[in-house]
């Protein structure tokens, strides 16, 4: 896989990840967003490639579902930190939990 952004990018990515505080999620969007960006994908890329060291789980798609072949991990590490889940429990309240720098 060809890498789609620059180091500069990976390391804003990875700041705003370790921002997000125990308990709340960021979407790949708002991710992108914060840092001036209109790449949620290259977010994506980001976090799928170098995100491992930094809280992944806190990371979400826009409907509030952990990472694709992670949620049950994600989700047990969210339970774990008092993150409001949907009555499901399938995925963040995103509205709840939201986390806006």
């Amino acid at each position: 896989m060809t890498q789609r952004f620059t180091d500069e990018f990976a390391e804003a990515v990875l700041g705003v990840v370790e921002s997000i505080p125990a308990g709340s999620v960021m979407s790949y969007g708002d991710i992108a967003a914060a840092i001036g960006s209109r790449a949620p994908r290259a977010v994506g890329a980001v976090m799928a490639t170098g995100g491992s060291d930094a809280p992944w789980w806190r990371v979400v798609r826009a409907d509030g579902r952990p990472a694709q072949g992670l949620e049950a991990e994600a989700l047990r590490r969210l339970r774990a930190e008092g993150a409001p889940l949907s009555p499901s429990g399938e995925r963040v309240a995103m509205r709840l939990a939201r986390h806006r720098p």
